[in-house]
């Protein structure tokens, strides 16, 4: 009899896959992109058709509502990530160079006293 999972973990199961090709668990966007994509669907579609009573049509809408939010989500999101992970390479990259040059003559905070100093 298999443990039930930790409400932390994630599932050691089968992937849940998008239309067999958008891998919603690992990659990074895909969720939150498609949640708030059918919430605009949604709301869209909803809308349009409290306002016009045209069913056909309302649905078409909701279709166009879900693509536009959900690119429009995904793009900011991976615009941001992408932001996020350079913003980390550069931390990276300094804690790495302020590791290497410490207290060498590279070291960029280290005083310089060639004779400049009047004692």
């Amino acid at each position: 009899m298999a443990a039930a999972p930790e409400p932390g973990e994630p599932a050691k199961g089968k992937p849940f896959k998008l239309l067999g090709i958008l891998d919603v668990e690992n990659i990074p966007c895909a969720r939150d992109s498609i949640l708030y994509g059918s919430l605009g669907s949604v709301v869209a579609g909803f809308g349009h058709f409290l306002l016009t009573s045209r069913i056909r049509r309302s649905c078409d809408v909701g279709v166009g509502g879900f693509i536009l939010v959900t690119l429009g989500c995904w793009f900011h999101c991976r615009y941001n990530y992408a932001k996020l992970r350079i913003q980390e390479r550069i931390a990276r990259e300094g804690i790495k160079n302020k590791i290497l040059y410490e207290s060498t003559h590279l070291d960029p905070e280290r005083k310089q006293t060639n004779g400049n100093s009047s004692n």
